[in-house]
């Protein structure tokens, strides 16, 4: 049952977040050539501007090899993303949702990697005059939405067990050596 519960919130934001994704970099790729020539959507605030990725976030790039190493490591973020989703309780959403939003968004940008040695297609533009933010996409939204949620659920659980195990020391009286000073 505890699988079912989740699962009902889990693949389907995994779906809906990679087809979005894998659709906005399709049209991207055909609408937005030749790259790395800003369209502008709201002002200079907001553009379409196709750009390739060869490496990963904010255009960290490590040679020749980065495809295939980057590669690699998403797979592995994926299985540990995959053992959280396993051990997450019934019905806790935002966990769930947090952990589909970094899984989709690490399908999005696999795909792409797996698909072309180009790299992976970012397209969204945002700043004000020359300062901007990097180029990045539909993928990269949902992994940093996703892991922000997490981080915050994780925390959560930390204080959460914080405060069980300071309930549990009181529950059990003074400590032998509590009142004496060191």
């Amino acid at each position: 049952m505890r699988r079912v519960s989740n699962a009902l919130l889990f693949w389907p934001v995994i779906v809906v977040v990679a087809v979005l994704d894998i659709v906005t970099k399709a049209i991207a790729v055909r609408a937005l050539v030749p790259q790395r020539v800003p369209h502008e959507v709201l002002g200079n605030a907001v553009r379409f501007t196709l750009v390739y990725n060869p490496g990963a976030a904010f255009g960290l790039h490590l040679g020749p090899w980065s495809r295939w190493i980057f590669t690699i490591l998403t797979i592995v973020a994926l299985v540990i993303l995959g053992r959280l989703y396993l051990q997450t309780l019934q019905g806790d959403r935002p966990r769930v949702l947090a952990l589909a939003l970094v899984c989709a968004g690490a399908i999005g940008n696999l795909i792409d990697r797996l698909r072309s040695d180009m790299g992976v297609v970012d397209f969204l533009d945002v700043g004000i005059g020359a300062t901007r933010w990097p180029t990045f996409n539909i993928a990269d939204m949902a992994v940093s939405t996703g892991a922000i949620l997490l981080a915050w659920v994780l925390w959560q659980e930390d204080l959460a067990a914080a405060r069980a195990d300071a309930l549990v020391g009181r529950a059990d009286g003074p400590t032998p050596d509590a009142g004496k000073l060191v």
